[in-house]
C-alpha cells in the first residue's frame, strides 16, 4: 500500500537516502540536492550541488555527513545544512557510486574501472583500477572491513580495507593483511608480526596497550610484550568503537557499551534511556580513569555522565545540560576524581569547560574560546589544546577560569595555524607531542613546551619549592601565571604570592598579604574563596563557623547592601553597623537613601561610630581568642 508520495517532479530521481533520525529524506533532482522533512509544512532545503546530473547520494548516521556523486565526474562531501566540506578533482568518467562505511570514518567511490577509498574529510587513501566497467553500487559489510561493488560488466567486485596504521610514541602498528598486523619499534627497528584467527575489525593503540577486536574475540597486547596477548570472547562480533584510558578501555558494539580492564576483566556497562550504540563515535563518547561521558542523540544538548567502576550515573543522576547542541566532548585524563573536568564544543564552535562532579551549587559552565574546530587533552597532564580559527591554542591550565579569570589569558600559548589549511583535525596529544591531520590527509607533528607538564607534575606532588625553581629557570610569564592559579587552587598562598609578584599583579599580592593577617583559619579560608570569586561559598563557610559579623562585612565590602542587611536582621546583630556603612557610602557619592528596608530600619536609630568600632574590635578579639583556643586544644590532643 502506498503510504504517501513525498515529492513529484518532471526529472528522474536517481538516488535517495534517509537522515540519521529517519525524519528527513535526501533525494536528487537533476543537479540539485533536496532534503525533504516528513512533517508536513516543514521547510525543504534545496541547493545546486553539481554541474552535471547527480547519480548517487549517501547520508551517514554517525557523522551526519552527506556524499554526492555526479556526471560532472566529481564527488563531494556536505554537512546536513548543505555546506560544502570537500570538492574532489574531476575524474576521467562520471562518478557512479558512493557509500559510507558504517562508522562514518571512511567512504568508497566508484567510477568506470575505478574504485577509491577516502577519509571522511574527502582526501583519498587508495585508488584501485579493476577491469569492471562502471561500478554502479557499493555496499559495505556491517563491520566496515569489506566492500562489494556491482559492476557494469555483470561482475561483483569484492575489496578489503588494509594498511590501516596506528601510532603511539615509538611504536607503529600496521594492518598488513586481513588477519596480520606488523608492529615496528622505531627506536631499535625491531619488528613483530601479530597473527589473528579471524579478520581484524577495529584496533586502538594508546597508554602502552594495543587493543584489537576481531569478529569473535578481543586481544589486549602490552607494548612491553607482543608475544602473549590477553584474549577474551566478545558478546557481539561487530565492535564499532574502541576508546582507551590509562586504567581501562571501552568497547562499543551493536548491543551496548562495555568497559574492560587491561587484564580482560569486565568492569561495567553504562546504559541510559534511548541509547543508540550504532551512532556513537570518538567525538560523542569520552573516557577517563573514573568517568564515562556520552552525548545524548535524542537531545544533543545533554551529556550523560557515568562512574566507570559501576556504570551508574554520577552522583544523584544529574545530567550535564547546555543551551546549544553539543558536537564534541572530551574528559581530562589526570588528577583526582573530584577535580575531573569535561571540555566540549557546541554547534556554534564555542569551547566550554565544566566540572564533572558538581558540588554544592551548580558548577557553572565557562567558555574557554570561540571558533574551536577540534580539541584534545594531553594523556600525561591536564593540558588542553585546540585549533581555533587560524590559531593553534594550548590551555596550559584550563582550571584557571575557576580560580582567577583575570590571569587566564596569561596561561595560554598561541601560534599561527594557517599552514594547516582548511578543516584540520587533532589526531592525538601524547606527552608534549601534538599530531594534526591536515585537510589533504598529511600528518603534521608539533611539539609544545615540556615545562608546563613538569609544573603540573610538581604541583600534583605538592613540590612547591621545585615548582618555583622551575619557573625561575624558564623565566616565562605563562609558567608564573599557571603556578599562581595552581597555588590558589591548592590554597598555598605563600607560593601564590611569589607567582603573582613575578607577573606584576601587585594588587593581588597585597590582598594575599592581608589574608595572612586574618585572625582565624575560617576567615583565611573564606577570603581565599572570595579571591577565586566564590563569594557565596565564602559566606556559607563563615556562617557555619559562627562568624556572622565577618559574613556581613564581606557583603559590605562588595557593596552587596541587601544581603548585608538581610544577614544582620536574620541574626539580630550589627544592624547599626550595616546602616552606618551604608550611610557613609551614600554620603561619599552625594546620594539619598531610596531603599525602603534601609529607611525602615534607620527610623529612630542613632548611628554612633564609636560604639560600632568597639563592637567590631570585640568581634575580632573574640575570633582571635577562639582561634588560639582551638590551636591550644589541638596541641593538648597531640600531647596526649
Amino acid at each position: 500500500m502506498l503510504r504517501s508520495t513525498l515529492a513529484q517532479q518532471g526529472i528522474p530521481v536517481y538516488s535517495v537516502a534517509w537522515d540519521p533520525d529517519s525524519e528527513k529524506v535526501l533525494y536528487t533532482a537533476g543537479k540539485q540536492l533536496i532534503i525533504k522533512p516528513l512533517q508536513p509544512n516543514a521547510k525543504v532545503l534545496q541547493w545546486k550541488a553539481h554541474d552535471g546530473i547527480i547519480l548517487k547520494v549517501d547520508w551517514n548516521s554517525v557523522n551526519d555527513l552527506i556524499l554526492s556523486a555526479g556526471e560532472d565526474c566529481k564527488y563531494k562531501v556536505w554537512d546536513s545544512y548543505g555546506r560544502l566540506l570537500y570538492n574532489s578533482q574531476p575524474h576521467e568518467h562520471p562518478v557512479t557510486s558512493v557509500a559510507w562505511a558504517p562508522d562514518g570514518e571512511l567512504f568508497a567511490v566508484g567510477s568506470f574501472h575505478t574504485l577509491r577509498l577516502c577519509d571522511k574529510t574527502g582526501w583519498s587513501y587508495a585508488l584501485e583500477k579493476p577491469n569492471t566497467g562502471s561500478i554502479f553500487n557499493i555496499a559495505w559489510s556491517v563491520d566496515g572491513t569489506q566492500i562489494a561493488g556491482a559492476c557494469g560488466n555483470g561482475h561483483v567486485v569484492f575489496a578489503h580495507v588494509v594498511e590501516q596504521r596506528w601510532e603511539w610514541k615509538n611504536f607503529q602498528v600496521t594492518l598488513t593483511k586481513r588477519r596480520t598486523m606488523q608492529v615496528r619499534n622505531v627506536l631499535n627497528d625491531a619488528v613483530d608480526l601479530l597473527e589473528f584467527r579471524d579478520r581484524v575489525i577495529k584496533a586502538s593503540l594508546n597508554y602502552a596497550h594495543l587493543v584489537v577486536s576481531t569478529s569473535l574475540q578481543c586481544y589486549v597486547f602490552s607494548t612491553k610484550n607482543w608475544n602473549t596477548p590477553l584474549i577474551f570472547d566478545l558478546k557481539e562480533g561487530t565492535v564499532s568503537l574502541i576508546l582507551q584510558a590509562e586504567r581501562h578501555f571501552l568497547l562499543v558494539d551493536g548491543g551496548g557499551i562495555y568497559l574492560y580492564s587491561y587484564e580482560g576483566r569486565f568492569i561495567s556497562s553504562p546504559k541510559f534511556p534511548g541509547m543508540r550504540t550504532d551512532i556513537l563515535n570518538a567525538q560523542t563518547v569520552s573516557l577517563s580513569n573514573d568517568t564515562i561521558a556520552i552525548k545524548d542523540k535524542a537531545d544533543e544538548k545533554i551529556i550523560f555522565l557515568f562512574e566507570a567502576s559501576t556504570g551508574k550515573p554520577l552522583g544523584d543522576g544529574k545530567l550535564l545540560s547546555h543551551t546549544n547542541e553539543i558536537s564534541e566532548i572530551a574528559l581530562d585524563q589526570k588528577g583526582l576524581t573530584n577535580d575531573r573536568k569535561i571540555a566540549f564544543i557546541d554547534k556554534n564552535r564555542d569551547l566550554y569547560i565544566t566540572s564533572v562532579k558538581r558540588f554544592g551549587k551548580e558548577e557553572q559552565i565557562i567558555k574557554l574560546g570561540t571558533m574551536v574546530h577540534t580539541l584534545a587533552w594531553s594523556d600525561t597532564c591536564n593540558i588542553l589544546c585546540g585549533l581555533q580559527d587560524t590559531r593553534f591554542t594550548v590551555w596550559y591550565y584550563p582550571n584557571t577560569v575557576y580560580v582567577d579569570k583575570d590571569i587566564f589569558p596569561k596561561t595560554l600559548y598561541e601560534r599561527d595555524a594557517s599552514e594547516f589549511s582548511k578543516n584540520p583535525h587533532i589526531v592525538s596529544f601524547v606527552g608534549n607531542q601534538v599530531t594534526i591531520r591536515r585537510a589533504d590527509g598529511s600528518l603534521f607533528h608539533m611539539s609544545i613546551s615540556p615545562y608546563p607538564a613538569i609544573l603540573h607534575e610538581y604541583v600534583n606532588s605538592s613540590k612547591w619549592e621545585d615548582a618555583i625553581r622551575l619557573c625561575r629557570f624558564v623565566k616565562e610569564q605563562t609558567m608564573w601565571a599557571c603556578l599562581a592559579a595552581m597555588a590558589v587552587a591548592n590554597r598555598d598562598m605563600t607560593t601564590a604570592e611569589i607567582a603573582y609578584a613575578a607577573i606584576g599583579e601587585i594588587d593581588k599580592v597585597q590582598y594575599i598579604n592581608s589574608i595572612k593577617d586574618l585572625p582565624s583559619k575560617e576567615s583565611k579560608m573564606a577570603h581565599i574563596l572570595m579571591f577565586s570569586g566564590n563569594i557565596q561559598e565564602a559566606e556559607i563557610l563563615l556562617l557555619q563557623a559562627g562568624l556572622v559579623y565577618q559574613a556581613i562585612q564581606i557583603n559590605i565590602d562588595l557593596y552587596k547592601w541587601e544581603r548585608a542587611l538581610e544577614l544582620a536582621v536574620k541574626y539580630k546583630t550589627h544592624v547599626d553597623t550595616v546602616l552606618a556603612y551604608r550611610q557613609k557610602f551614600l554620603e561619599t557619592f552625594g546620594k539619598q537613601e531610596t531603599d525602603k528596608r534601609y529607611l525602615q530600619y534607620a527610623e529612630g536609630l542613632q548611628i554612633d561610630w564609636e560604639k560600632i568600632k568597639v563592637k567590631i574590635e570585640m568581634e575580632i578579639t573574640k575570633e582571635r581568642e577562639r582561634s588560639s583556643n582551638s590551636q591550644s586544644s589541638k596541641i593538648l590532643e597531640q600531647k596526649f
